[in-house]
């Protein structure tokens, strides 16, 4: 079994959420396909970021959910790796975002942003899922069945994985053993990168194949655009809000 060098059987995930994006364009507002929404130039800048802080390391294989803010974000990383040539970006739809029931109503943009930043406390609740939608539990055992498929694959020991907020949230809850109590606790600000070690060892009774003996969490959400996170005072879901409001402000000025 490969492993991360100077270990015998531990393998690295660097798992990322994507760069930012505009969740009020037409695309997402008017023709409903928030699944389709790409990139803005920041979240480009952001993904460069995180591809020059993660240019020294040796990915054997890249995953994304196969949404275009997912694979945009990951093709921009691995335009730094050394290995760009030999990596194919594969598409895992397990990791795909969790996704609410409908159109949420709110008073105000400070109600929605509020409700959806707590829509996570909830999580653990017996049939819990977000807005009347997607179930936590069954988004947490689908992104996790992902994981852990990737983990039984030979021949590798690093793999990059870009993913969501929500999804990345359950992954780390699940990380932890928390299951899926601890998902209202993570943070995971637009393109950061965390890093999850995976320590294996061969099935009892002569059994073909691994399983996790200990998952070593060595780091979380960090963003390389600004590592101490210097002025990034709201969450991730606040800042969407945020910048909407300031482009919108910026707009009504200029006219």
């Amino acid at each position: 079994m490969s492993a991360l060098p100077g270990t015998t059987g531990r393998r690295r995930i660097y798992l990322m959420r994507h760069g930012h994006v505009d969740y009020f364009s037409r695309l997402v507002l008017v023709e409903r396909k928030p699944d389709q929404v790409p990139l803005t130039p920041l979240g480009q800048e952001q993904a460069r970021a995180a591809g020059e802080a993660l240019a020294g390391v040796r990915f054997d294989l890249a995953l994304c959910s196969g949404y275009p803010r997912t694979r945009e974000t990951a093709e921009i990383v691995l335009t730094y790796n050394q290995d760009k040539e030999h990596l194919l970006l594969e598409h895992e739809p397990r990791l795909v975002e969790i996704k609410g029931g409908g159109q949420v109503f709110a008073r105000s943009r400070e109600e929605l942003s509020a409700r959806m930043a707590f829509e996570f406390d909830k999580a653990a609740e017996p049939g819990a899922t977000m807005f009347g939608g997607d179930s936590f539990a069954a988004v947490q055992a689908r992104s996790v069945e992902a994981i852990q498929d990737l983990l039984r694959r030979p021949d590798w020991h690093t793999a990059l994985v870009v993913a969501h907020e929500g999804v990345n949230r359950l992954l780390l809850s699940w990380a932890t053993g928390a299951g899926l109590v601890g998902a209202a606790r993570f943070e995971q600000d637009l393109a950061c990168v965390n890093i999850l070690d995976f320590d294996l060892v061969p099935l009892e009774g002569g059994q073909e194949g691994t399983e996790i003996a200990r998952i070593i969490i060595k780091m979380v959400n960090v963003t390389p655009y600004n590592f101490l996170k210097h002025g990034m005072n709201l969450t991730s879901l606040e800042a969407i809000f945020q910048l909407y409001d300031d482009e919108r402000a910026a707009k009504d000025q200029a006219r």
